[in-house]
């Protein structure tokens, strides 16, 4: 079964965070819901809260295939200033595992010197901090192993794609159309 981590912080867009979580589970992929802070509650840009499954120090991510990072302000500084993300991050890409970032969250790849020549997407306010990134105004980017995806309004392209890479086209095919998604 595929594994993926989506690490939380206090802060994060809940419907970036959320719509992953929803749909990788009814692809029938493991997640887990990882709160980086030191509660398993974790506080939402929006005032939704939620309780997650694991505290990042009890996670071994040596058993994920893909490692999610939602969007969002603060939740995406919070992220960025947590020494563990940064590492775990790194260590996804540069050993050819999945990292997947939305809306505000792909800037932390770029402040790692992940997408340097490569093709992402970003929300528009930071794409400044992509530095060598070929930046591209399409939903959802795949380079690689890196996939990044624009914001809130292209969470469920960028969810679909998660399924399409973890599980296959079919199970993501038929997932669009379980859910009424027309594009």
């Amino acid at each position: 079964m595929k594994k993926a981590a989506v690490l939380l912080a206090d802060g994060f867009e809940e419907i970036e965070a959320l719509t992953v979580v929803d749909l990788l589970r009814r692809a029938r992929v493991y997640v887990d819901t990882i709160s980086i802070t030191e509660e398993y509650m974790v506080h939402g840009a929006h005032g939704i809260n939620v309780q997650t499954e694991d505290l990042f120090d009890e996670v071994n991510f040596v058993e994920f295939d893909m490692v999610v990072l939602p969007g969002g302000m603060p939740g995406t500084t919070n992220l960025n200033e947590h020494s563990g993300v940064r590492r775990v991050v790194k260590d996804f890409a540069e050993s050819g595992k999945y990292v997947a970032a939305i809306c505000a969250a792909p800037s932390i790849l770029g402040g790692l010197g992940l997408l340097k020549g490569k093709r992402a997407a970003c929300y528009p306010s930071v794409e400044d901090k992509l530095p060598g990134a070929v930046i591209v105004k399409a939903p959802v980017v795949q380079d690689g192993n890196i996939i990044t995806s624009r914001g809130m309004g292209t969470a469920i392209d960028f969810s679909l794609r998660l399924v399409e890479i973890l599980m296959d086209r079919v199970k993501a095919d038929e997932l669009a159309e379980s859910i009424v998604y027309l594009k």
